[in-house]
């Protein structure tokens, strides 16, 4: 059973999604889950919620503020730390749920949410385990891999750039979070990308994505790391996902992280590179997460 919701972040942005029951008597153990970057509810965690559900568990899926369904502007302004926040705000949220047993309520995240549930299970008791998939884990470092030694400091210009801009007062400027031609200036470059948003964009079954995204998220990203948290997860079980040849979150980075991660831990590694997990790969991937999920809900 799958029914809109909507509820306030801290600020007053109206943040929307679906909450999802699977049959029996409530309450239920839950999971919160928000997308990764630019992405929106429609693209993979549709179907993961299909199979939690059918594990017993409820979910709380929602699209980021300025992104998808969710008010908030500019749109398709990309905050972490802001999306750390409303994860917070949206467990709080799951708790006031009659449907939902406030003392088991998990994590799941993805890609950039990957990034977010690592930083908000060390933050926050009241999450009872944590499933982190292809996470990104250092933005600074992240980028550099997706840049060379020509176009980095070019990068780091244009952000000088657009920064003096908003200060005289003009809009955010926006760029393609992906592309088809390896020669565009793209916050994501490599086909893979371009593949996966558009195997639901093109299809309809993403009708609220849009391929842009702010120049200065990628400034905020560049701020952006979550490995000092990592050692601070436990006692809270944590699930990691990786893939073993991720060029967009780079693989060595995520087991880096999980390295310093305390138990109790597991690692699940999935062939391949990063959208693996979503189309590919999903029924390994969502099994992994499931398991891990009912187990310790």
């Amino acid at each position: 059973m799958r029914s809109d919701i909507e509820f306030a972040a801290e600020d007053g942005v109206v943040l929307r999604g679906w909450l999802c029951l699977p049959e029996g008597s409530a309450p239920f153990p839950a999971v919160v889950m928000a997308h990764g970057f630019s992405a929106v509810k429609e693209q993979t965690l549709a179907d993961l919620a299909d199979r939690l559900t059918g594990a017993g568990l409820a979910c709380v899926v929602y699209d980021h503020r300025n992104l998808g369904e969710s008010d908030g502007e500019p749109r398709q302004h990309i905050d972490p730390v802001a999306q750390v926040r409303d994860m917070r705000t949206a467990i709080t949220f799951a708790e006031t749920r009659p449907e939902i047993d406030a003392a088991r309520i998990g994590l799941f995240g993805s890609s950039y949410s990957g990034a977010h549930v690592l930083a908000v299970a060390a933050l926050d008791r009241r999450v009872r385990c944590v499933v982190s998939q292809v996470p990104l884990i250092s933005g600074f470092r992240n980028i550099e891999r997706l840049t060379t030694a020509e176009t980095f400091p070019a990068l780091l210009g244009q952000l000088d750039a657009e920064r003096r801009a908003r200060f005289a007062g003009e809009p955010y400027a926006t760029i393609p979070v992906c592309s088809d031609d390896p020669g565009a200036a793209v916050a994501f470059p490599g086909l893979t990308t371009y593949e996966y948003f558009h195997h639901y964009a093109d299809r309809g079954l993403s009708p609220t994505w849009r391929n842009e995204c702010t120049v200065a998220s990628i400034d905020l990203a560049l701020a952006y790391d979550v490995l000092p948290y990592v050692p601070r997860i436990a006692p809270t079980p944590l699930l990691m996902i990786v893939t073993e040849a991720d060029t967009t979150t780079p693989t060595d980075l995520a087991l880096e992280a999980f390295a310093l991660a305390r138990e109790p831990k597991r690692l699940v590694v999935v062939p391949g590179h990063h959208y693996r997990v979503y189309i590919d790969a999903f029924e390994e991937s969502s099994a992994a997460a499931t398991a891990f999920l009912a187990e310790r809900l």
